[in-house]
C-alpha cells in the first residue's frame, strides 16, 4: 500500500558485529505486530538473516529489508552487517536511509566498527538514535556507556528512557518522555515477550528526576521561545517537549539514547517511539540534505524533492543475484511515482529499462505493489543493464545521483575450479557475484596465469565462494596468490653461447658472444646489436634476441622474469650450411643463462606503499608490527583524531595484513595499499625461493 513521504521512516540499524542488531530488528517487528513470533539468531529463525551462510555463522552478511507500522508511520527497516569484512554493505544501506539506529553493548562499549559507521552517518548528515543493548547481562553499565558515547562522539548523550536495574535485576524501562514505566511479560505461545505498563519503581525515582531534568534542558535549548519559557520557570507542555526533542535530534544537537534488551524485548517500544519522534521523514531529510544529482545531458545540478508531482527518480542501492528470480534491484524512490509495467531510463548506463512487477521486501519474502511513491523502498526483477549505484529516472527529466564510493579491496587470493575445465563456469558465476557485491574484484593475472579474487577480508571471500557453490553449483579452491618476483643481475659478464649439433645430414650451428650489464631499477630490458664484419648474418640477429628474451621471461635462477638488464651482442660465428634461426635462438638462450649465473644474480620483490590510519593509542603496536614485516616507516601525520602512518613494505609480508591490523586496533584501523617499486630480496629469503624452485624442478 502506497504511503505519503511524511509518514515514512527509512531506518538503518547499524553497529559492531555481535551487538544484537538482528535481534533488535526482530524485536521491533514483533513488538509492532509485523511478525507473530520473535525470531532467534541462535535458532536460525529470524526474518532478516535468512541466507544459509548467515544462519550457519550466526552473523549478518548482507543487509536485508522489512517494514512495520508504528503510530501510523510506515517504518522501512534495514538490518545491516557489523562485521568488518561486510561493513561496506551497511554503507550502501545508509545511503538511502533517513535515519540510523546505532546499537551498542552495555558491556563492550563503543567498538571500532561503530566509530567507522558513525563517520559514515556524519558524511550523510543522518539523524540517529542509540540503543544501549544487553541490559539483561551481568556487568551491564548504562551510565558508563552514556559516558563512552559522549567521549567517542563528542556530543551529549541524552536518555529518552532509563533501564531499571541490570543483569537478572533488569525489571523495567522508564519512558522519560511520557513519564511511564514498562515491564516485560510473556506473550503466550508465540514466543517472545511483550511490554506492559507499570508504575515507576521508587528505587529509581532520583535517577528519573535527574535524567528528566537533563532532557527538558536539552529540549529547551533547541528553541529560543522554549528556552525563555524554561528559564522563567514555566512548565513545558508534552507537545513542546516532543517538538524540542525532534528539533534537537534532527539538528544533531545531542544523541538521543534508549536502553533495554533486544533478547528480552524490553525498551523496544520506547525505541520505536524514538524512531518516529527523532528520525527524519523523507520530507524532513529533504531539508537536511536535499537529493541533488546531475543532469547527464548538460552536467547541470538537478534537485529532486520528495513530491509526487516531481519527475520520477530513484537510486539503486543493492543488487541480489537470485538463481531463480534472476537479478533483483533494490531501490529508493526520491521523487515522483513509479508504476508497474512502465519504462524508465538508467541515466548511468544510458539504457532504457522495462519495469515489470514491483515488490516490497520483507526479509526474503516479496509482496506485490502496483506503484511506489516518494520515500518508498522497493524491489524490481530482471533489469538488464542496471547495477548497484545506478539512477533510474524519467527519460524526459534525467538525473544521476552520486554513487556510494566503496572502499577498495584489501586482500586477494588466487582461485581455481575444483573440477578441471570449469574455468568458464567459474567466470560466469563470479560475474553474478560481482553484480551483487560491488566490493569484489576479479581479474586474471597475465603473468602468473592465476584467477585473482579480491575482497574486504578472508571471511568475505570464503562466504562468496560458499554462495557460488550453493547458488550456482560451482566449487572453487582458494589459495594465496603468487608473488610476482623478478630476477636481475648486479654485475657485468661476457660469455659465449655456442650451439652445435651434428647427427647425419644437415646439422645445427649457432655461435654468439654477449655482454650483460645491470640497468637502473625499472628500466626493463635493452638489446644492443654491435656485430660488425658479418660475424653473424643480419637475418640471424633477431633470432639471438628472441632466444635471450624467451629465456629471461621464463627466469633463470628461480623461474621469475629477468628485468633491468642490457644485453649487447658483439661477436659470433656461423656455418654457411648448418646455421639457422633456430640454432641462433638456442645459442642466445644458452648465452643469457650462462651470463646470468656469472653476473651475480639477485631476486627482486614488489614493494608496496602503505597508508595506515589508526587511533593514537595503537600507534606504537602498529609501527612495531610494520617493522616486523620488513616495513620502513616513511612518515606520520595527524588525521582527524587519528594518526596516519606512511610506510613501504614487501607485498609478500602484506597479503593478510588486514586480519592483523583488525586484531591490533580492535577493528578501528583502516589502510590502503598500492604498488611502489621493486627492491632486492634479502639473501636468506632469496635462498629459500631458489631452493623451492629447484625442489619443484626435481619433482617434475
Amino acid at each position: 500500500m502506497a504511503v505519503g513521504p511524511e509518514d515514512i521512516r527509512n531506518v538503518v540499524v547499524v553497529g559492531h558485529g555481535g551487538g544484537g542488531k538482528t535481534s533488535l530488528t526482530e524485536a521491533m517487528l514483533f513488538s509492532s505486530g509485523a511478525t507473530d513470533r520473535l525470531g532467534s539468531v541462535e535458532e536460525g529463525t529470524t526474518v532478516m538473516d535468512h541466507e544459509p551462510e548467515e544462519i550457519e555463522r550466526k552473523i549478518t552478511i548482507a543487509s536485508s529489508l522489512a517494514f512495520l507500522n508504528w503510530q501510523g508511520k510506515r517504518i522501512n527497516i534495514m538490518d545491516t552487517p557489523g562485521f568488518i569484512n561486510f561493513l561496506e554493505d551497511a554503507r550502501a544501506a545508509m545511503r538511502v536511509a533517513d535515519g540510523a539506529v546505532f546499537i551498542t553493548s552495555a558491556i563492550a562499549g563503543i567498538r571500532g566498527e561503530t566509530e567507522k559507521l558513525w563517520r559514515y552517518a556524519d558524511e550523510l548528515n543522518l539523524p540517529r538514535v542509540v540503543f544501549i543493548n544487553m541490559m539483561d547481562k551481568e556487568a551491564a553499565d548504562f551510565k558508563g556507556t552514556l559516558g563512552n558515547l559522549e567521549k567517542a562522539f563528542g556530543k551529549e548523550a541524552v536518555p529518552l528512557s532509563l533501564p531499571v536495574g541490570s543483569g537478572e535485576g533488569f525489571q523495567a524501562v522508564v519512558d522519560l518522555v511520557g513519564m511511564k514505566a514498562y515491564a516485560s511479560s510473556p506473550s503466550g505461545p508465540t514466543g517472545g515477550q511483550k511490554e506492559t505498563e507499570t508504575g515507576i519503581p521508587a528505587s529509581v525515582s532520583a535517577d528519573v528526576e535527574e535524567y528528566r531534568k537533563k532532557l527538558i534542558e536539552k529540549v529547551a535549548e533547541s528553541d529560543d521561545a522554549l528556552l525563555e519559557k524554561y528559564l522563567e520557570g514555566g512548565e513545558l507542555k508534552a507537545e513542546e517537549v516532543m517538538k524540542g526533542i525532534k528539533a534537537g535530534s534532527l539538528k544533531g544537537g545531542f544523541i538521543p539514547v534508549v536502553g533495554g534488551s533486544a533478547l528480552k524485548n524490553m525498551g523496544v517500544r520506547q525505541l520505536l517511539d524514538a524512531v518516529v519522534l527523532c528520525l527524519a521523514s523523507p520530507q524532513d531529510m529533504a531539508g537536511l540534505k536535499p537529493a541533488k544529482g546531475v543532469n547527464p545531458k548538460d552536467g547541470s545540478e538537478a534537485v529532486r524533492k520528495p513530491l509526487e508531482a516531481e519527475p520520477f527518480s530513484a537510486y539503486v542501492f543493492k543488487t541480489i543475484a537470485d538463481p531463480f528470480a534472476g537479478k533483483l534491484s533494490l531501490f529508493r524512490v526520491y521523487s515522483g511515482r513509479l508504476k508497474a509495467d512502465s519504462n524508465v531510463l538508467n541515466t548511468v548506463s544510458g539504457a532504457k529499462e522495462r519495469i515489470g512487477q514491483i515488490f516490497y521486501m520483507f526479509g526474503k519474502k516479496q509482496s506485490p505493489a502496483q506503484q511506489v511513491g516518494p520515500g518508498e523502498i522497493a524491489v524490481v526483477a530482471k533489469l538488464k543493464e542496471t547495477s548497484t549505484g545506478d539512477t533510474l529516472s524519467e527519460e524526459a527529466h534525467p538525473v544521476a545521483f552520486e554513487k556510494v564510493r566503496f572502499s577498495e579491496p584489501i586482500i586477494s587470493y588466487a582461485i581455481e575450479p575444483k573440477t578441471k575445465g570449469d574455468e568458464e563456469k567459474v567466470s560466469v558465476a563470479l560475474q553474478r557475484a560481482l553484480d551483487e557485491d560491488p566490493t569484489l574484484r576479479f581479474h586474471r593475472d597475465e603473468e602468473t596465469k592465476e584467477m585473482i579474487l579480491s575482497g574486504m577480508g578472508q571471511v568475505h571471500l570464503e562466504v562468496v565462494l560458499e554462495r557460488l557453490k550453493r547458488k550456482f553449483g560451482v566449487e572453487v579452491l582458494m589459495k594465496s596468490p603468487k608473488i610476482p618476483y623478478r630476477e636481475t643481475i648486479k654485475a657485468g659478464a661476457k660469455v659465449q653461447g655456442r650451439y652445435k649439433k651434428q647427427s647425419g645430414g644437415r646439422g645445427q650451428y649457432g655461435d654468439c658472444w654477449i655482454e650483460v650489464e645491470p640497468l637502473q631499477r625499472g628500466s626493463g630490458f635493452e638489446f644492443v646489436d654491435r656485430v660488425v664484419g658479418g660475424a653473424i648474418p643480419r637475418q640471424y640477429i633477431p633470432a639471438v634476441e628472441k632466444g635471450i628474451v624467451e629465456a629471461m621471461r621464463e627466469g633463470i635462477v628461480a623461474g621469475y622474469p629477468m628485468v633491468d638488464v642490457r644485453v649487447t651482442l658483439y661477436d659470433g660465428s656461423y656455418h654457411t650450411v648448418d646455421s639457422s634461426e633456430m640454432a641462433f635462438k638456442i645459442a642466445g638462450s644458452m648465452a643469457i643463462k650462462k651470463a646470468a649465473v656469472e653476473a651475480r644474480p639477485a631476486l627482486l620483490e614488489p614493494i608496496m606503499k602503505v597508508e595506515v590510519v589508526v587511533p593514537e593509542e595503537t600507534l606504537g603496536a602498529v609501527i612495531g608490527d610494520l617493522n616486523s614485516r620488513r616495513g620502513k616507516v616513511q612518515g606520520m601525520e595527524q588525521a582527524g583524531g587519528n594518526q596516519k602512518v606512511t610506510a613501504l613494505a614487501p607485498m609478500a609480508e602484506m597479503l593478510i595484513y588486514a586480519n592483523q591490523l583488525h586484531s591490533i586496533t580492535s577493528g578501528r584501523g583502516i589502510y590502503t595499499m598500492e604498488f611502489s617499486h621493486y627492491d632486492e630480496v634479502p639473501g636468506h629469503i632469496a635462498q629459500k625461493l631458489v631452493a623451492e624452485k629447484q625442489k619443484k624442478a626435481e619433482e617434475k
